[in-house]
């Protein structure tokens, strides 16, 4: 779930590490949920007060988790995790250990497909637990790894790759259709997302159930 807090000003704020002081709100971890929750003015009513929801929050709390996932990748990166290249990529499958096959958003399906056969060559079935991620343009990939463009990238196992796949899973549920979409009601802060409205992803909640 998503938290969201107030500022002195009224205005609403999202809060992905759930850090900032005083009451929160909670919604659907769903770009949907929280544009309908802004439209239809659930905030207001789950704060109880004035508050402003920017029209663009939906758009404001997808940049933060995108930039909180490739600060992520950054810091596996510096952990000696991620290696980028189609040659080093294919080398890593080969030696193993691999733990994520990352392509670039913007980058030729000839070649995602290549990186794809290589990994299926490689592992056989074990392929099936690699996670694939194309979350992030090329230009994205290059300044997360400081270098040029980057098209394909691997990550190795580790702790600082767990925390990277958490963060990108987390982006790529937000990003997901409200059909395809999961929405989780709030029972313990406020959850724009709660019984008020029978279930639905735009409800808000005080506190989240996980």
């Amino acid at each position: 779930m998503l938290r969201f807090a107030l500022s002195p000003d009224g205005l609403v704020v999202p809060d992905i590490r759930h850090k900032l002081p005083g009451r929160g709100v909670w919604t659907s971890l769903s770009a949907e949920a929280v544009r309908r929750a802004a439209a239809k003015g659930a905030f207001a009513r789950a704060f109880r007060a004035k508050a402003e929801a920017p029209p663009n929050l939906a758009g404001a709390v997808d940049q933060l988790l995108e930039r909180d996932a490739l600060q992520s990748l950054s810091m596996a990166n510096k952990a000696g995790r991620v290696v980028a290249g189609a040659f080093m990529v294919d080398s890593a499958i080969k030696d193993g250990g691999v733990a994520a096959l990352i392509q670039a958003s913007d980058g030729a399906p000839d070649g995602a497909a290549k990186r794809e056969q290589a990994l299926r060559s490689g592992l056989g079935e074990a392929a099936r637990a690699v996670a694939r991620i194309n979350l992030f343009s090329s230009s994205q990939l290059g300044l997360a790894l400081g270098k040029a463009n980057v098209i394909h990238a691997a990550v190795k196992s580790g702790a600082a790759t767990s925390a990277f796949l958490a963060r990108a899973e987390r982006l790529r549920r937000f990003r997901v259709s409200a059909a395809d979409a999961t929405p989780k009601t709030g029972g313990g802060e406020t959850s724009a997302g709660s019984g008020a409205t029978h279930g639905r992803a735009d409800e808000l909640a005080e506190e989240p159930t996980d």
